[in-house]
């Protein structure tokens, strides 16, 4: 199972490119408090919702899973781990919040 709920501060306004396929992909970095200080954890999400706004500073809750993706550059195969958003809503709107978070809690129970 691979389910992420990540909760932090974007870092930066985010930037969105567009995909040879035609999809639109946004790319965040949220900062989050963890036991040593501080993390910044790349997210990225594929063709986001046109109502998806957001700007550096804008604290945020992250759903998704963990993925490891690899890519020519430099004459070298490199790699790096992000999280691939499925939902990304802004702290301050908590009922949406709450809903995102129960139905990761459903993914991991299964349901």
């Amino acid at each position: 199972m691979n389910v992420v709920a990540l909760s932090g501060t974007l870092s930066h306004d985010p930037q969105q490119r567009e995909l040879v396929t035609g999809s639109v992909l946004l790319q965040l970095d949220v900062t989050t408090v963890v036991a040593t200080g501080v993390a910044t954890v790349p997210v990225v999400w594929v063709d986001p919702p046109g109502s998806a706004a957001f700007a550096a500073g804008d604290e945020v809750v992250v759903i998704g899973a963990v993925r490891r993706r690899f890519f020519r550059a430099g004459g070298a195969t490199q790699s790096r781990t992000e999280v691939l958003a499925t939902s990304v809503v802004k702290s301050s709107q908590r009922r949406t919040v709450a809903k995102v978070l129960a139905e990761a809690v459903g993914q991991i129970e299964g349901r």
